[in-house]
């Protein structure tokens, strides 16, 4: 049986041959689409912001209503609207809402709208 090599199948594998490679490989190039320093100061933005929302509703944070705050949104309006849009959101809170506000709106000045991924 060991000598009827023609009853028995074979798979053979074969090394790639290294001599084919080019011998200069272009390096890519990576672009930053957004700066760390800007993200980090949205990223304090939104803590802060998660920070105050706990203070305004006095409550724990399962507690807290439904609330989303697009700062990507605020940036689209004018200061006026900005203003207008944040009171809306928060119609619900009984406390004063306007320090939060002028924070907020003082906090997102400078900052720039970051695009979001396509949509279809």
């Amino acid at each position: 049986m060991a000598s009827e090599p023609s009853t028995q199948s074979r798979v053979m594998f074969q090394a790639a041959d290294k001599t084919q490679e080019p011998a200069h490989r272009k390096l890519g190039k990576l672009t930053v689409k957004y700066n760390r320093k800007d993200l980090q100061r949205r990223l304090d933005i939104e803590e802060w912001i998660d920070g105050q929302l706990h203070l305004l509703f006095d409550c724990e944070e399962e507690e807290i209503p439904e609330l989303e705050i697009d700062i990507d949104e605020l940036l689209e309006l004018t200061d006026e609207g900005q203003r207008t849009r944040l009171q809306e959101l928060l119609q619900e809170c009984g406390k004063p809402k306007e320090d939060f506000i002028n924070g907020l709106l003082y906090r997102i000045k400078g900052l720039r709208k970051m695009s979001g991924p396509l949509k279809k």
